[in-house]
């Protein structure tokens, strides 16, 4: 919010001691580069979430041979320290975001309209783990390799200074990795269509979600300008980031007592992020 406030109080700023007579404006390709920060929410809801009996549906409770709650130990929003939950967990990572761009505007009067393709990679790793009464821990890996976006936008500027709002799909490439401490069952993920790294408890997966922002834009010297831009990516790979928990453990094992073909574990939540990004940019 502090980032729109002092572009809005910035835009009124030169608005009001622009020239009336401005040669130049917003239409017209233009080509551009950026680098910031990446950061996630600090989220203590995050969970893992099973289906014991493979229809599909998540929510189930697993429960051991005595009925009790598998997983009363709960959840972390980090990476296991060690297999009790008491040992706690370690925090998730923020990092550097960097890309490039290439789009199109067009002013009418003050309105500016646009489209944009966008490729950036955001240094986050996100991580979840739950712990189970046995004990061990089960934990989710997930980080991004690049995102491609595909945005409009839509501002409004003179001839120095654009501000501007900006929205559209995206296509995120993440590599996403699952341990455990559990050495009686086995572990395989349940999506055929994962791309295997040469570690095999690896995998890399491209989904789809969608980014949102605004920013502020100021030209100079002709051609240049320079943009200040906060955006939010939002990806669901909750489906791809599945594992399956299999035998050859006793057929009273937690994991298989319900179905003898296993336990699906899938993370609960979307892999969100937030960046703020500096750019120049230039103007054909």
């Amino acid at each position: 919010m502090r980032l729109f406030a002092v572009a809005a109080m910035c835009a009124v700023v030169v608005f009001g001691n622009a020239s009336s007579a401005a040669a130049q404006n917003w239409t017209g390709l233009y080509v551009g580069g950026s680098i910031g920060a990446g950061f996630q929410k600090k989220d203590a809801s995050k969970t893992v979430r099973f289906d014991a009996n493979l229809d599909g549906t998540f929510g189930d409770t697993v429960r051991n041979a005595a009925g009790a709650d598998a997983f009363t130990t709960g959840f972390c929003g980090g990476l296991a320290v060690g297999a009790m939950a008491s040992g706690g967990c370690t925090d998730d990572e923020d990092g550097i975001d960097f890309g490039g761009r290439i789009g199109y505007d067009r002013q009418f009067g003050r309105l500016v309209v646009g489209a944009l393709v966008d490729v950036s990679k955001t240094d986050v790793i996100d991580h979840v783990t739950a712990f189970s009464i046995t004990p061990a821990f089960y934990s989710f890996t997930r980080e991004v390799n690049h995102v491609a976006g595909l945005r409009g936008r839509i501002g409004f500027g003179n001839d120095r200074v654009l501000v501007y709002g900006t929205g559209g799909p995206a296509l995120g490439d993440i590599d996403q990795r699952f341990t455990t401490s559990n050495v009686v069952n086995t572990f395989v993920p349940t999506d055929d269509d994962v791309d295997d790294d040469d570690d095999d408890e690896g995998s890399s997966e491209r989904v789809w979600g969608y980014q949102a922002g605004g920013g502020l834009e100021v030209r100079f010297g002709g051609r240049w300008s320079l943009t200040g831009e906060y955006l939010f990516t939002s990806l669901d790979n909750r489906e791809e980031s599945g594992i399956r928990t299999k035998g050859p453990a006793p057929a009273t094992n937690a994991f298989i007592l319900v179905n003898a073909g296993g336990t699906d574990f899938e993370r609960s939540e979307k892999f969100e992020f937030q960046a703020v990004r500096f750019g120049l940019s230039y103007r054909f």
